[in-house]
């Protein structure tokens, strides 16, 4: 029997007979390796352990700390909970059950059945239950005939729909126990693996995201190896509900949403606009010392224009539908990115190679059309602003440039306290290269560049194959929040392909005409996005040089108020933000409502504080300062925001 190479993460090399399966490689390393491995990469690509090698190929294990292990444990248990809903609501209709950051899901037609929150506790019992018989998941290569068949015999109808999509001879189906489901998996061994079950919650989903088709019910769950995890989860997850961005930016009085207006369309209230106005003017600052300047584009844009970038080819379908004018044939679209009116801006004059780079910056509102069942608060809207850049400069500039960039998303990350987060290097799929525009060769160049600037700054990077840009690779910075959660923040990605789409030159050294790089860049990512993982991250107390409000002044009876706004224009002098509570209400209510708006400091004025000058100082959560002079409270906040800003 012939042999085959197996090259380890580590760059060891072992040789096994073909055919040898990944469950045998974790046998030969260790055996307790194997009780607790879950899938393999082979040759780059994620397999079921159980499927033969038959190739010399780089090989990896995956365990449930592994961001691979985590998604294939929880694609199995998707199988595992609807083959437990299969057998509670016989004739149930399925769509697809992929892994998520968190867990999973599996859209669900339950036709004539009344499935709630009342339901979960028998799901999970059931799941539990099969769990236990161990049963391995198989895996079958099958034609396209037979899976048709199959499926129109069980009356599936969404799976068949599935089908119509699939190439005869690349369909498989993985079955355990009496379960059977269309997948190309990977899955891991057994059920047994399963331990801890929680059904999390329900949603409509429109099949294939398409609001004409019938609206399934989503299940939301997330299953874990250990039970002591899953109680872990739970107290995060209580946490998470009291961090949510969409109560507190209630409470705190920060955006609101109206039907009226649209689903997906935050309105800033004055509060978070003065916050959102303050990050901007943050990250203008910082723009302005690596020589950025700004430049303003209207919210729509020709047709035309977004012909030409690509982003109609790619993006048309799922945009909001063109406007039209009076005019005949004439076509607006609102502006889904606004990289192409910078090109536009960069093309209306000539620039020598002694200008370039040339750095415009915009906090620039775009527009997609999101489908309304995946609409959620600020994370994912239909229009957002977005704190763009982009960098046009010759080739021997765009490493410098990239570190620049580096530098700042590094800078507002120290300030703000996400200390946790990985750079992701995003690549084109290593396969499938019809998503992209532009030669091999550009691209080769551009991801060169990227990981050449990670390597220079030393940052901690995982590579990520199939999550380029239809333009360009990128860099995206994967921050993880105060709950461990990951969050896309910050992106930068290098564009050797829009200079030539829209044919952008500059005059070289040598009195010829060049194209030049574009880099597009945008360190928060986007201003709703930011606000609302910031929201969650700090549970809602901003640093103090952020905060809409730094303090609130509760004058202890109406007697007190005329003192009460002598002491507020003095602060307001000084450009310390706050307000006076001048409700009929005893303190001990003010101080609470004081307490749940997360204002950083309340300022007692009674009659012992008119008397000498002075406020009685509380810190949000309950610290007492003591009184103090008006102008030691504002040195405190000037020393305070001093130390912020220091990094």
């Amino acid at each position: 029997m012939s042999e085959i190479k197996i090259t380890l993460p580590d760059g060891s090399i072992r040789q096994y007979p073909k055919g040898t399966t990944g469950m045998q490689i974790a046998q030969s390393i260790s055996e307790g390796l194997a009780r607790v491995v879950l899938a393999a990469k082979v040759n780059g690509e994620v397999w079921d352990l159980s499927r033969e090698i038959h190739h010399d190929a780089d090989f990896q294990l995956f365990k449930w700390d592994d961001k691979e292990g985590k998604s294939t444990f929880w694609h199995s248990s998707a199988h595992l909970m609807a083959e437990a809903l299969e057998a509670i609501y016989p004739g149930i209709k399925l769509g697809i059950g992929p892994p998520i950051e968190n867990g999973f899901y599996y859209d669900i037609d339950f036709g004539l059945y009344n499935f709630s929150t009342d339901d979960f506790d028998k799901v999970e019992k059931k799941m539990i239950e099969l769990a236990k018989t161990n049963s391995e998941y198989i895996r079958k290569p099958i034609s396209k005939k037979e899976a048709i068949a199959y499926f129109t015999e069980k009356q599936d109808p969404y799976k068949i729909d599935l089908l119509k999509d699939l190439e005869d001879g690349k369909i498989t189906f993985y079955t355990q126990g009496n379960f059977t489901d269309l997948c190309k998996g990977p899955h891991i061994p057994h059920t047994g693996h399963i331990k801890a079950v929680k059904l999390t919650a329900t949603a409509g989903a429109y099949w294939r995201g398409d609001e004409k088709q019938k609206q399934l019910t989503r299940v939301y769950a997330i299953t874990f190896p250990k039970k002591s995890e899953l109680d872990e989860y739970l107290v995060l997850l209580e946490e998470a509900k009291k961090r949510d961005h969409r109560k507190l930016g209630k409470e705190l009085e920060l955006f609101t949403f109206s039907n009226k207006v649209g689903q997906g369309l935050p309105l800033w209230l004055p509060k978070g606009a003065d916050l959102r106005g303050r990050l901007q003017n943050f990250l203008m600052q910082k723009q302005k010392e690596f020589g950025y300047e700004q430049v303003i584009s209207p919210h729509i844009g020709h047709k035309q224009l977004y012909i030409t970038s690509g982003h109609y080819e790619k993006y048309g379908a799922d945009s909001f539908q063109p406007i039209h004018t009076p005019a005949e044939g004439e076509e607006f679209l609102l502006k889904p990115m606004n990289c192409p009116h910078h090109c536009e801006i960069y093309k209306s004059k000539p620039h020598s190679y002694k200008e370039l780079p040339i750095r415009y910056a915009e906090f620039g509102t775009v527009y997609r059309y999101e489908q309304s069942g995946e609409l959620h608060g600020l994370t994912r809207v239909r229009g957002f602003t977005q704190d763009d850049a982009h960098i046009f400069c010759r080739p021997d500039q765009v490493r410098e440039e990239f570190n620049n960039v580096i530098d700042i998303v590094l800078y507002i990350f120290k300030t703000l306290k996400f200390d946790n987060f990985i750079a992701q290097v995003s690549l084109r799929d290593k396969s499938d290269r019809s998503k992209y525009i532009g030669s091999a060769e550009n691209w080769e160049r551009a991801e060169n560049d990227i990981i050449e600037a990670t390597k220079a700054k030393g940052l901690p990077t995982v590579v990520e194959y199939g999550e380029a840009a239809f333009y360009g690779p990128k860099l995206d910075f994967m921050v993880k929040d105060a709950l461990g959660r990951s969050w896309q923040l910050g992106t930068i990605q290098v564009d050797y392909n829009l200079p030539e789409r829209f044919e952008l030159e500059y005059i070289g050294s040598d009195n010829k005409a060049h194209r030049p790089v574009m880099l597009h860049r945008a360190p928060f990512g986007s201003m709703e996005r930011f606000v609302a993982v910031l929201l969650e991250h700090t549970a809602g107390r901003f640093p103090l040089w952020l905060t809409p409000e730094q303090y609130i002044l509760l004058p202890i009876s109406d007697k007190f108020q005329e003192y009460s706004e002598k002491v507020f224009h003095i602060l307001k002098k000084y450009d310390i933000r706050g307000s006076i509570d001048a409700r009929s209400e005893k303190t001990g209510r003010k101080i609470r409502d004081a307490e749940v708006q997360k204002i950083p400091f309340m300022l007692i004025a009674g009659e012992k504080e008119m008397a000498e000058g002075t406020v009685s100082v509380r810190q949000h959560g309950g610290e007492d300062l003591g009184a103090m002079k008006v102008e030691d409270f504002v040195q405190l906040i000037q020393k305070t925001v001093i130390k912020e800003l220091q990094n």
